[in-house]
């Protein structure tokens, strides 16, 4: 289970379509003050090294610009592009930004980083950075939003609630079965059971073929 919907070996995880909705109906939320102010909102979501979640509901959410850590981004590409929409009058945008996103090489300094017990570095912030250098560049209002553990919590969606009680009712079929060292798993849309060596020690990530072919547009 992860909402990141970054394990290897299955096309979903149970909870990344809750995390996705309750991202999306908060962007929702964020483009009626971001109109109201004609402000930029920068909304930080989770995703530590895939970027799934900012890519569906920066998407579905209508946002100008999605950053993640798929794909380093350029801080200057990120602010022209603001600086075009308000030059035709759209001057309220939302930037999603996944959490474990980084500008391209010599574009932003980045402070310090702290790390937890287990040497992983504490992500978290890229959205407060990133709304300082727009604001910064730019000149226009720019507020940042971190999302954080809401995204965890709360009702899961019909999906989500379907695809849990299929994986379980699979996972016992399984063990029945004898099928050690495996995991149930979904693919096209049919639950099965592949080897755990297939998704151990491996991320999946935001296919960039989706980003350049399907929405080029959203990205920086």
């Amino acid at each position: 289970k992860t909402i990141d919907n970054d394990i290897e070996g299955t096309d979903l995880t149970f909870g990344f379509n809750t995390a996705v909705q309750i991202a999306t109906d908060a962007i929702d939320r964020f483009h009626t003050t971001a109109e109201s102010h004609d402000r930029v909102m920068v909304v930080e979501v989770m995703g530590r090294h895939s970027g799934w979640i900012a890519t569906h509901a920066g998407l579905a959410g209508g946002a100008a610009v999605v950053l993640i850590p798929e794909r380093p981004f350029d801080i200057d590409e990120v602010c022209e592009r603001l600086v075009r929409r308000h030059s035709r009058g759209r001057f309220a945008s939302i930037v999603v930004v996944a959490e474990g996103s980084r500008p391209a090489e010599g574009t932003i300094e980045f402070p310090d980083q702290t790390r937890d017990e287990y040497g992983h570095v504490r992500l978290g912030g890229i959205g407060s950075i990133v709304a300082a250098e727009i604001g910064l560049r730019t000149g226009f209002e720019t507020r940042p939003v971190l999302l954080g553990h809401v995204q965890r919590g709360g009702t899961p969606t019909a999906f989500d609630r379907v695809l849990s009680t299929r994986f379980g009712v699979a996972a016992v079929d399984a063990a029945r079965e004898g099928k050690w060292g495996s995991m149930v798993a979904l693919r096209d849309n049919n639950i099965v059971t592949v080897p755990l060596a297939e998704a151990a020690g491996r991320s999946r990530t935001v296919d960039l073929d989706l980003v350049s072919n399907v929405a080029e547009m959203f990205f920086a």
